[in-house]
């Protein structure tokens, strides 16, 4: 039986090492792409919005994200349309992230898929595990929200500034504190 590569073993959800070489080239192919997004003049909306297409897993109409922007590898993201990403906004995409349409996303916030281990052995081994996470249409994100790997945030969310999210969050919510929790239901006015 052939032994599984760190990409193959990543993609499986199953412990990997991020110290692998085709996964650096990747991250480092994400930095380039980052720096050259970053660069772009501050309202040229339209080649930012054309980087952005061809940075990222997929791009809806009228996406627009603030400089500065970073994440892991870029083709894992999968933005819908009528999409704002405030300033410092981070994303890493070591699996996929997955965003409805109509989401709004507050300065410094992060959202990440990728963990390391509890181990101190296997940290020094430079060992981790990716979950995708799943962000549903008409979702606002505060400023200043962590997002932790695996999460599925539902339909018509509204996410409290500051918040971590360490569970997943049911559509029609208004989830806030650390860690989030749901302190009420909210209405979808557009059913």
């Amino acid at each position: 039986m052939i032994p599984m590569t760190n990409l193959e073993k990543m993609k499986a959800g199953l412990e990997y090492s991020y110290a692998d070489d085709e996964l650096i080239a990747r991250k480092s192919r994400a930095i380039e792409q980052c720096a050259a997004f970053n660069a772009i003049t501050g309202t040229d909306f339209q080649a930012q919005y054309e980087h952005l297409k061809q940075m990222l897993g997929a791009v809806g109409e009228r996406v627009w994200i603030a400089q500065p922007f970073n994440c892991d590898c870029g083709k894992n993201i999968f933005i819908g349309s009528d999409f704002t990403g405030n300033f410092n906004l981070t994303i890493l995409d070591i699996r996929e992230v997955f965003i409805g349409d109509h989401v709004m996303i507050g300065p410094n916030t992060l959202i990440t898929t990728v963990g390391h281990p509890l181990s101190p052995r296997k940290r020094r081994d430079y060992c981790a595990f990716a979950k995708p996470v799943r962000i549903g249409n008409d979702v606002w994100i505060g400023g200043n929200v962590t997002i932790l790997p695996g999460i599925t945030i539902g339909n018509n969310v509204v996410i409290g500034a500051g918040a971590v999210v360490t569970k997943d969050i049911p559509d029609n919510s208004l989830a806030m504190g650390i860690p989030a929790k749901v302190v009420k239901e909210i209405e979808n006015d557009i059913e």
